[in-house]
């Protein structure tokens, strides 16, 4: 993916891997102009980030050898505003349940998530969920080896939830974490109030 050339926010998608054009595209159709980071400098500029869905492990992996980590840390912790989706919610979350061997997250949301909460991947399923922040029907979200918000800390607070309460999206202030895919469901509204985010920022 190369940079395009919207006219709204700048938003960089990190790109070591995951669903990465699905963000692109979604981003790029609500006018934002997205680039690929796949290296620290390419975090120069940035209004905004995505944490794109995919194999968590992988990605702390991609990001220690390509010397983002560190980088990734300092932007989140600097207050660049970020999305997370799915792998994204456990490189947020400040504690990790059942992380791989060695794993590390990035930080920057006070909740402690739980990897593969709900199984293998013959286990994802898709359902509506009620979502207070955001306004019409309810929303179809896509759990794909999903992780769950086992906890939330003080300064995280819950965006939206499965039927029976456990949470599954979490906010704090303009970083939000999602343990589901809109991207692959023709959801927009998440990236809409992202955005509406960075541009209050």
């Amino acid at each position: 993916m190369v940079s395009t050339g919207g006219t709204g926010p700048h938003v960089g998608v990190l790109a070591l891997q995951g669903d990465v054009r699905e963000h692109a595209r979604l981003l790029e159709g609500l006018g934002a102009h997205v680039s690929s980071v796949r290296r620290p400098g390419e975090l120069e500029g940035l209004d905004a980030l995505v944490l794109p869905g995919g194999e968590s492990t992988v990605i702390d992996r991609l990001a220690r050898l390509t010397g983002l980590q560190q980088p990734l840390r300092e932007a989140i912790a600097g207050g660049l505003p970020v999305l997370g989706t799915c792998a994204g919610l456990i490189l947020l979350a400040e504690r990790l349940q059942d992380g791989g061997p060695g794993q590390e997250t990035l930080g920057g949301l006070d909740v402690t998530v739980r990897r593969n909460a709900f199984g293998r991947q013959s286990e994802s399923f898709e359902t509506d969920l009620v979502v207070p922040a955001l306004e019409g029907p309810p929303v179809r979200a896509a759990f794909i080896r999903a992780p769950l918000v086992d906890e939330l800390g003080p300064a995280a607070r819950p965006l939206a939830a499965l039927p029976d309460g456990r949470v599954v999206a979490a906010r704090q202030g303009r970083v939000l974490g999602l343990a589901f895919h809109p991207e692959s469901t023709g959801e927009t509204r998440f990236h809409e109030l992202f955005l509406e985010l960075v541009r209050q920022r």
